[in-house]
């Protein structure tokens, strides 16, 4: 069984930054993709940023040049740096894994949520 848990929202003003993190956990052969997808109220779960297994990264144009996607590989956990946040980042973000299991077949994983507000 794999879990991902979430970590570092919260309440911010605008300008400021957050640091997220989530984690997997349980019985993991590997891990392909990472990434970030958020979604504010009343709108659809949106991509924010992605990170191949390479290293290779992939941003929406909303973020570019303000968030910094990274893995830790030895840790199965993925980061996001939000600089410059804005109120249009209000959201509740959420990660996502494409992780192949010990047994069974490649899938998606998804967290719980965390909540990130920033205030004008």
């Amino acid at each position: 069984q794999v879990q991902l848990v979430e970590s570092g929202g919260g309440l911010v003003q605008s300008g400021g930054s957050l640091r997220l993190s989530c984690a997997a956990s349980g019985s993991i052969f590997s891990i392909n993709t990472m990434g970030w997808h958020r979604q504010a109220p009343g709108k659809q779960r949106e991509l924010v940023a992605v990170v191949n297994s390479v290293g290779s990264t992939y941003y929406a144009d909303s973020v570019k040049g303000r968030f910094t996607i990274s893995r830790d590989n030895a840790k199965n956990t993925v980061y996001l740096q939000m600089n410059s946040l804005k109120p249009e980042d209000t959201a509740v973000y959420y990660c996502r894994f494409i992780i192949a299991p010990m047994s069974g077949r490649q899938d998606n994983y998804w967290g719980q949520g965390t909540q990130v507000t920033v205030s004008s």
